[in-house]
């Protein structure tokens, strides 16, 4: 076709549809390059995916404490950088389980470990500069946690969502809420579901009720402004709002009937902060941790890190009360400083039921009842005449035993002449396995005949039985040790007094206050009696 007739024929062509075809030209060219746009970003994700790992969890976040529970299990304090401890997910109740779902993820359990709208809405704030978006999964909040740094950038959120669906792909939905519920951090210095059930209503996750649950759940949201819920008012009213909506959304997807919501209560929480207890609860677990250590054959260091509950025999209330006692004590002497140690134990078991060697741990470190020297003067008055062996071979040469020595000597008296070496820790466990049970250790370390002879002093085995003695007498008196033994318990106090050191002028003895003998008395006849009569050894 000539150049002439080829004018022609687009001279016949209208030009509104010439327009249209370039347009058209453009725009399957357009669509072209986004198609290709966009199997190269889906190439590029796929490589990424396959080329993306899931890292191990940051060793912050493994990392655990050992706790420490009275005789009755009352919590007495833990050992550790965090204050974790990891529990199996058959242990965390099922509404526990749904209601932390109903709180931060309701789809868990059918997504694929992310949430596209959160991601894109996350996205678009970095790039914005925007404030922080919230809304991930729990998928998403487990791998930020536990297994990513806090970084807030596009590329690390990009690969958050990479190992969450990888994730969610290579493991259980079951195996991730538990890895979750181990380290989600909930106020209060509690990281994991185990810690937050004990520091906010003292109980082991496995005995959190509905209600409880339902608010640990909410808590997660703003843990470190809900911390204070129990404390402060306006705290306490904002969560208990959130605690609501979370029943509901349980109640909505089924998770629990309309009669256990109706019956759900607002739960009561323990105060925070807590109150200055540390002063004694210190003592008791300095004493317990040294023992749970070498019973384990590790390092105070590993035993700290190991994650490891450990059940003393100590009796807290009795503790407490001593210390009371000793505080509401009249004053010593002008100038001088009056020291009190107290030991409880359970005759030919060796239990130490109370261990008190100080009025503040801040204050005083050291344990007058464990390490203390303690001039004993006429309180081995019973024992001059008989001859013991093994442990208690040399006590009558000893011119300053320690209490916790002469407390276990005085028991064995009253257990007739057999000697239980006295322990602080009646069962380790870690993980809901048993490391160690204790099991008593007991020797006769006097001859019958010669153990008949100490119930002159001390009384029948099995009978009550009382010796006071000491060094120096009436208001010369240096120290004072009184013993009251039964079948149950055998308690020991010493009380010297001290003028403290000051410069290069070390302390040194001083004479105890009148009131001393009232004091020793009141801390036997209180310990006795508000002593709990708890099994010593292989506690269930």
């Amino acid at each position: 076709m000539s150049a002439p007739e080829e004018q022609g024929r687009r001279r016949r062509i209208p030009r509104r549809v010439r327009t249209r075809r370039r347009r058209e030209r453009w725009i399957r060219r357009a669509l072209a390059a986004v198609l290709a746009l966009i199997m190269l970003l889906c190439g590029a994700v796929v490589v990424a995916y396959l080329l993306t790992g899931v890292p191990e969890p940051h060793p912050e976040t493994v990392s655990q404490s050992t706790v420490f529970l009275d005789a009755d299990g009352e919590y007495l304090g833990r050992r550790g950088p965090v204050d974790r401890q990891d529990v199996p997910l058959s242990e965390v109740p099922r509404h526990v389980q749904d209601a932390v779902i109903a709180a931060e993820n309701r789809s868990f359990r059918t997504d694929s470990g992310i949430s596209p709208s959160a991601v894109v809405r996350a996205a678009v704030s970095t790039l914005s500069g925007g404030a922080r978006q919230g809304g991930s999964t729990i998928t998403q909040q487990y791998v930020k946690n536990a297994l990513l740094s806090p970084e807030q950038s596009l590329s690390r959120k990009a690969r958050e969502a990479l190992i969450a669906v990888k994730l969610d792909r290579t493991r259980s939905k079951d195996s991730i809420l538990e890895g979750y519920l181990n380290t989600v951090y909930f106020g209060r210095g509690a990281a994991g579901i185990e810690s937050a059930a004990r520091n906010y209503f003292g109980v082991d996750a496995k005995d959190l009720t509905l209600a409880q649950g339902a608010a640990l759940a909410a808590i997660i949201n703003l843990p470190s402004y809900y911390e204070r819920a129990g404390a402060d008012a306006k705290v306490t009213a904002t969560l208990e709002k959130r605690w609501s909506w979370v029943l509901d959304g349980m109640r909505t997807s089924g998770t629990i009937t309309a009669k256990e919501r109706l019956a759900a209560a607002f739960p009561a929480f323990r105060f925070y902060p807590p109150g200055n207890t540390d002063g004694q609860r210190q003592y008791l677990i300095d004493a317990a941790a040294t023992e749970a250590a070498d019973r384990l054959g590790i390092t105070a260091d590993q035993l700290a890190r190991g994650g490891y509950t450990v059940r003393t025999t100590f009796d807290l209330a009795a503790q407490q009360a001593t210390a009371e006692q000793v505080r509401g004590a009249p004053a010593a002497r002008k100038g001088t400083r009056l020291h009190t140690a107290v030991v409880a134990l359970v005759p030919g078991d060796g239990a130490v039921r109370v261990l008190y060697g100080g009025a503040d741990y801040a204050r005083q470190p050291f344990n007058d009842a464990v390490n203390g020297a303690v001039e004993a003067g006429t309180a081995l008055d019973p024992f001059r005449a008989v001859r013991f062996t093994g442990p208690l071979a040399a006590l009558s040469r000893t011119a300053a035993p320690s209490p916790l020595r002469l407390a276990s000597a005085y028991a064995a008296t009253v257990a007739g002449g057999t000697y239980a070496k006295p322990y602080t820790v009646a069962k380790i466990t870690r993980g809901g396995r048993t490391s160690y049970t204790a099991r008593p250790d007991t020797r006769r370390v006097v001859a019958s005949v010669q153990a008949q002879m100490l119930t002159k002093y001390t009384g029948a085995a099995g009978a009550v039985g009382h010796f006071s003695g000491g060094a120096g007498s009436g208001p010369g008196a240096r120290t004072l040790w009184q013993t009251t033994s039964g079948g149950r318990l055998s308690v020991t106090v010493a009380l010297f007094a001290e003028y403290p050191a000051a410069g290069k002028r070390p302390a040194r003895p001083a004479h105890l206050p009148d009131t001393a003998p009232y004091l020793a008395a009141g801390l036997t006849e209180s310990v006795s009696s508000k002593t709990l009569e708890v099994p010593p050894a292989g506690l269930p």
